[in-house]
């Protein structure tokens, strides 16, 4: 009698054993999720506690069972333990894996491209866009007056800290966290080389931002582009004004035009390098790393005018006198009269 009741205990232990690994298996090991793709993304904002994050997941079909990832989560101490961030939740995660991949915050980084920028407003939506402060949260943090000052900055340079490029950011960085990387970037660049070569140009970094940004909108013509700043610097050298269209365009707010008309270089703004010599109060873009480049390598050349080619191909015409470039500068006003083009 005696053996056979320590048999049904022994059979009674393992059947609980089986159950208990069936169960660990299914809920807490076994695959979690049951959607189709190969992954779905979890979203936790900032301030987001537990009951939210379960909320989240349960609508991204991310677990199967609530009860035990709720068990399962108290055990591991994730409860008070949530952090914000963007998460990539994968196909047949176990539940014990994403417990665990969300306990350790251990997010996906974001890439965020932005190049193609005039104006701050336009890198504050582009990067709310991808992140989760809003373009509103980026403009504050851009528009503080301590963060300006701290930078050396200004809100009509404030925009020559930012490099264009792909990078890659938590999606719930800060707007400060932001300009603190893009400072760091900043730095990297302007290396003890290339300060060296601003300064044999007798510019500092933010004129080389500022005259790159009027190159960049001169030309995407690589090759044409250290020649153009070659020009630009000739001038100001002998102090005469940059007449540079992209600049009057941008005290107009008509970066789009295609001709700049007479009554256009009256407008008073520090941007009219037509009316003020030297250069304009900052950049009139966000310089990429090529044209800044093209400054700092600038061809050293006597020419003092550049005109577009007469073909629209985006190549430029280089005079060293001025009647030489009128005969240019014709050619291309006719070619914009021939195809219509009077703005």
């Amino acid at each position: 009698m005696r053996r056979i009741v320590l048999f049904i205990a022994v059979l009674a232990l393992l059947l609980a054993g089986a159950f208990t690994v069936r169960y660990a298996w299914r809920y807490l090991l076994g695959p979690s999720t049951s959607f189709p793709e190969e992954s779905r993304v979890l979203y936790v904002p900032t301030g987001s506690d537990f009951n939210d994050v379960v909320d989240s997941l349960i609508v991204l079909d991310a677990i199967r069972n609530e009860r035990s990832f709720r068990w399962l989560c108290a055990r591991k101490n994730y409860v008070e333990r949530v952090h914000p961030g963007r998460y990539r939740i994968a196909r047949g995660m176990g539940m014990n894996e994403l417990v665990n991949m969300l306990r350790s915050g251990e997010q996906e980084p974001v890439r965020v491209t932005f190049n193609n920028i005039s104006r701050l407003p336009d890198l504050a939506q582009r990067l709310a866009e991808k992140l989760e402060p809003s373009a509103e949260d980026f403009m504050r943090a851009f528009d503080d007056a301590g963060t300006q000052a701290e930078l050396g900055l200004d809100r009509g340079t404030m925009i020559g800290l930012f490099l264009p490029d792909t990078y890659e950011f938590w999606w719930n960085m800060t707007p400060e966290g932001f300009i603190a990387r893009m400072k760091r970037e900043h730095e990297v660049y302007w290396n003890e080389a290339r300060r060296a070569k601003a300064h044999d140009r007798g510019l500092m970094p933010m004129q080389v931002s500022t005259l790159a940004s009027i190159v960049q909108a001169e030309t995407m013509r690589m090759e044409d582009a250290p020649r153009i700043a070659g020009v630009y610097l000739n001038r100001l050298r002998i102090g005469m004004p940059l007449q540079a269209d992209p600049t009057l365009k941008f005290a107009l707010g008509m970066d789009s035009v295609r001709r700049i008309l007479a009554r256009d270089k009256e407008v008073d703004s520090p941007y009219n390098t037509y009316r003020y010599t030297g250069l304009p109060p900052g950049p009139i873009n966000m310089p990429e790393r090529r044209f800044l480049d093209a400054v700092l390598d600038a061809e050293r050349h006597d020419h003092l005018y550049f005109c577009a080619r007469a073909d629209l191909s985006g190549w430029s015409e280089f005079s060293r006198t001025y009647d030489q470039h009128l005969i240019y500068a014709r050619k291309y006003q006719r070619a914009l009269n021939e195809r219509r083009i009077y703005r």
